[in-house]
């Protein structure tokens, strides 16, 4: 059984632990969550020229949005005020700075109606993170940007929690994706042919958990989680930020998640960086999570000038 915990006034390690184990916790807005939102609006406003970025996508032909959004998510990512702001919220919510480790937020743009799918706003198929090469300890933090529905949020499927799915994580290799298909991104408009992992058997999305918070809340949840993108009918763009954390302490001990099914190469530790002051997680740790020859690879991603995107 799969537990909602909403506003639970509970530590860092014991959310950890349950996070673990497969369940879920949804917090209320908080300082630091409303920052990045309003750096994203900020943003999406001065990108669509004022309009409503919602509903932006009515105004473009499909290929000028696509370039809009691969000039505007990079400009997210690297700008400062978003470091700034997911320290914030992680110390809003009680983690220790000095141990937690973070990447690099995304903003996230599910269109409506299969205006786009595909590429810088790829609609992700049910899948685990672990899956694309993330450690069995790491925890994705989802906030909207604006308001939020049923048929336009993001879908949980619990009952897949420990049950494993046939899948084609074995042929994904982190450090390839790095070298090649992150930086195609924006130029897959019509269809997406990278090669992701994805189940490779029918996946029941009967009875999917959909979760609808306030702008600016956050749904915290285990990379190990089985999760989806709803197919949108709102006739709005859906507009999220994500980012993951790990803690440094498990990463140690190699606590977390069960991998059920996962079989994917290359490890994305040497993203993360500390809330403290940016480092990364020391070298003799990560090497822990190589399941192979590493010389030559394209270990951490070096961003070019367009966007891109991964799960």
């Amino acid at each position: 059984m799969t537990a909602v915990y909403v506003d639970a006034g509970v530590g860092d390690e014991f959310r950890r632990q349950r996070l673990y184990a497969g369940d879920l916790f949804v917090y209320s807005p908080t300082p630091g969550s409303l920052e990045l939102c309003e750096l994203a609006r900020s943003l999406l406003r001065e990108a669509f020229g004022g309009r409503d970025p919602e509903t932006a996508q009515h105004a473009f032909p499909v290929a000028r949005y696509a370039e809009i959004l691969a000039e505007l998510k990079p400009r997210f990512i690297h700008h400062p005020r978003a470091k700034r702001g997911i320290r914030q919220l992680l110390g809003d919510l009680g983690c220790s700075l000095e141990q937690t480790f973070f990447d690099v937020p995304r903003l996230r743009t599910a269109t409506s109606d299969d205006y786009l799918s595909s590429g810088i706003a790829y609609a992700f198929h049910p899948h685990r993170d672990t899956w694309y090469s993330a450690p069995p300890f790491q925890l994705n933090w989802w906030i909207p940007v604006y308001e939020i529905q049923p048929d336009n949020c993001m879908a949980f499927h619990p009952r897949y929690w420990s049950v494993p799915l046939k899948n084609s994580s074995r042929e994904y290799d982190y450090y390839e994706w790095n070298a090649t298909c992150r930086r195609e991104a924006a130029r897959h408009v019509q269809s997406d042919t990278r090669r992701q992992p994805r189940a490779e058997e029918s996946v029941d999305l009967d009875g999917d958990l959909r979760i609808v918070c306030r702008v600016g809340g956050i749904v915290l949840f285990s990379a190990a989680q089985l999760h989806s993108t709803v197919h949108n009918t709102s006739g709005r763009t859906r507009i999220s930020i994500d980012f993951r954390t790990v803690h440094l302490d498990d990463a140690r001990t190699r606590r977390g998640a069960r991998n059920v099914d996962s079989a994917c190469t290359g490890t994305t530790m040497r993203d993360y960086l500390r809330g403290t002051d940016l480092s990364r997680i020391p070298e003799e740790i990560v090497r822990r999570f190589d399941d192979g020859p590493t010389e030559g690879k394209e270990l951490v991603y070096r961003p070019a000038a367009s966007g891109e995107e991964r799960p």
